[in-house]
């Protein structure tokens, strides 16, 4: 993957000026349309229909940029100037690494309290799972297809390990799932992303390789979810004989990210949970999250308090994706109010 051409963009108001420091993140980054042609129209071409905007990135997550970036700008253009420190961060690969918001708390842009605006819904965001990303990789044995028996067909040996890895799937969710995901029938999910393999039609092919994902629960560590898989996979080979004479290579690669319960009890979750409710004359909900976002690198890495709270999107990563307009306008709204309370302001 090509780091060398991807930045972030970080806007600072009041650096170094006394007061707790907000920060609102959120990332630009967009996973692929493919197929395009399932689309209603083009995913690269917005169009709004019934309150909604779609458009590939319309809900995860262009529009909760745009509403953290024009809170600021709305409590600025009613007058006030912002006096203490507020940092605005767009940034990149949080689909796929989380390297940008790294890079912000490289650079030294961390702060008190995060806000990050992923398309969950007004509603405070309590917690994630871990992720693990890994790619396995086998080898066949090529031969034509007159005598297939002759070879050994390396895209079949790599079928036959989905069944283990979805075993260890059914062991996470039986053995490991618990408060708060014991709420939840099946938190923590596989997926096979990938599969590539072979050259020829007519030939059995000599090499396949998959991409997958599995979800794993808060506590448990990176090292011990890394553990498991490898050892699901060292299973899978020593019982198999068509493995007897080359074992598959498993590699762990993009995510590698640890779980985590946000703190409810933080002054920030209290304050956000005020602004919804002076806004709306309601209490907001809560939403535990299946994924991962962005929110572990300020838990993990710079002890930041905060907490996702987003427009209503729907089809995220999916065909014809959309975010509600009204949802973002709430969003907005919620943020500056926010603002105005967390920072200190000076009448313009």
């Amino acid at each position: 993957m090509d780091h060398e051409n991807k930045y972030n963009l970080v806007s600072q108001l009041n650096r170094g000026e006394e007061g707790k420091t907000l920060v609102l993140n959120g990332h630009l980054d967009v996973v692929v349309a493919d197929p395009p042609d399932m689309w209603t129209r083009p995913p690269s071409q917005s169009w709004i229909a019934d309150g909604w905007l779609y458009g590939r990135g319309a809900g995860d997550m262009q529009s909760g940029v745009a509403a953290m970036i024009y809170a600021v700008h709305a409590v600025q253009h009613a007058g006030y100037q912002i006096k203490s420190p507020l940092t605005i961060q767009a940034v990149v690969e949080e689909e796929c690494s989380g390297n940008g918001a790294l890079a912000c708390l490289q650079q030294g842009f961390g702060g008190d309290f995060v806000l990050i605006p992923e398309p969950f819904g007004p509603q405070i965001y309590t917690g994630q799972v871990g992720v693990l990303w890994f790619k396995i990789r086998v080898r066949g044995k090529p031969a034509h297809v007159l005598d297939t028996s002759a070879g050994q067909n390396a895209i079949e040996k790599l079928q036959a390990l989905i069944p283990w890895l979805k075993s260890l799937e059914d062991e996470l969710n039986t053995h490991f799932r618990q408060p708060p995901y014991d709420t939840i029938d099946k938190p923590f999910n596989l997926n096979i992303g990938t599969i590539n393999g072979g050259n020829w039609p007519s030939s059995v092919p000599s090499h396949a390789e998959m991409e997958g994902r599995i979800g794993f629960p808060p506590g448990m560590s990176a090292n011990t979810i890394m553990q498991k898989v490898s050892e699901c996979i060292e299973t899978a080979a020593q019982r198999d004989k068509a493995f007897s004479g080359d074992k598959p290579v498993l590699r762990f690669h993009g995510f590698r990210s640890e779980g985590h319960l946000v703190d409810l009890g933080d002054p920030g979750i209290s304050l956000l949970r005020d602004c919804h409710h002076s806004l709306t004359q309601e209490w907001p909900g809560e939403y535990l999250s299946t994924c991962t976002t962005d929110l572990r690198a300020f838990h993990f890495y710079s002890r930041t308090a905060g907490t996702c709270y987003g427009p209503v999107a729907r089809n995220i990563h999916g065909v014809d994706e959309s975010v509600s307009i009204e949802s973002i306008r709430q969003v907005l709204k919620t943020y500056a109010l926010f603002i105005a309370r967390y920072c200190r302001l000076e009448k313009a």
